[in-house]
């Protein structure tokens, strides 16, 4: 029978991140270790964000603690239901999926991507973020991610000089290069339509959860043409599969870990909505899990480029799973990859 151990990891951004939802300058992580009697272990991680999702630090944490009690007394095949029973956090759960993920893939010498699909991605394509709330800014940062080879921004909307800001992208990257906008849910229905048709002409690939809630998106969907995803709403039961939308963001610690993706991710499909994962400023672990888990989804076919190049905004951003050209390779060794 497993142990869980289980550490705070605090990592400061190298600089404030301002969001429609507040402003983020340091990422509390909680890193989860599963150690078996035979000395074999994976690694998890749970990434709440109290001001994005409503889930503070401190539920996760007596979550995991409960978790522990119950792997000594159950085996792995057991063990997330277990656990799902005592306590259904999402945030919580991710972090025994992801390292009954990680260990399965050593044992199998394969890498978690590999167990998805054998005919996993090598390398997942993924956007730049700019984040600048101002037009020179805003249009210098897209600049950068077009040299680096970048084919989709994504663009914050929602917090002032939307059209401006967008004109200045537009015409700093040209046409090539796509734009994705995310509202984070900042408009009411009639404000989203007023916008997005108002943006609309300098070319929207999608437009990311532009109001909060299915209905809600179902109307702006009726109204305009830029094609829509959802992102927080997807965190509502059987939100993902209600086709409400033309793309769903799937987020790793949202989910419940990878297996949660894989089951929203096919429901999300069979509804007609594509699918993309995306982080939310997650460490290492979760970022690795998601790259993991694209990479495997993306032999039902192509997918949108990921939001997962993120863990630049850290001070120290590691040595992987950093994009090159627009893409992350999929990291090869067994399990997750990380050490």
């Amino acid at each position: 029978m497993p142990t869980l151990a289980v550490r705070t990891v605090r990592v400061p951004l190298q600089g404030p991140l301002h969001t429609a939802w507040g402003t983020l300058a340091e990422r509390e992580l909680l890193h989860v270790r599963l150690v078996w009697d035979d000395g074999d272990w994976g690694d998890g991680e749970a990434a709440p964000l109290e001001p994005y999702d409503g889930v503070p630090l401190g539920a996760v944490v007596a979550a995991l603690d409960a978790y522990g009690v119950l792997a000594g007394e159950h085996g792995e095949p057991e063990l997330l239901e277990a656990c799902r029973a005592e306590r259904d956090l999402p945030q919580a759960l991710a972090a025994v999926d992801l390292a009954l993920w990680d260990l399965a893939g050593k044992r199998a010498g394969r890498s978690v991507a590999e167990l998805i699909s054998v005919e996993a991605a090598r390398s997942i394509p993924v956007n730049a973020t700019v984040g600048a709330e101002d037009r020179a800014g805003a249009a210098a940062a897209a600049a950068a991610a077009a040299q680096a080879d970048f084919d989709t921004v994504k663009v914050k909307v929602g917090v002032g000089d939307d059209a401006g800001r967008l004109a200045a992208v537009r015409a700093a990257i040209g046409l090539r290069v796509a734009i994705r906008v995310d509202a984070n849910g900042a408009w009411d229905v009639d404000q989203a339509v007023a916008s997005l048709r108002a943006l609309a002409p300098v070319g929207i690939e999608l437009a990311e959860e532009p109001v909060h809630g299915v209905e809600a998106l179902r109307a702006v969907r009726a109204e305009v043409d830029v094609p829509l995803a959802m992102d927080e709403t997807a965190a509502e039961e059987g939100a993902a599969g209600s086709g409400a939308t033309d793309a769903v963001c799937l987020k790793i610690a949202r989910c419940g870990g990878i297996t949660g993706v894989l089951r929203d991710a096919a429901e999300a499909r069979i509804a007609g909505s594509v699918v993309y994962l995306a982080s939310s400023y997650d460490g290492p672990v979760g970022i690795a899990a998601a790259v993991h888990a694209a990479a495997g989804l993306t032999a039902g076919g192509p997918l949108p480029a990921h939001g997962l190049a993120t863990l630049g905004a850290f001070e120290d951003p590691g040595e992987r799973l950093h994009a090159v050209r627009g893409a992350i390779r999929v990291p090869r060794e067994p399990g997750l990859g990380l050490t």
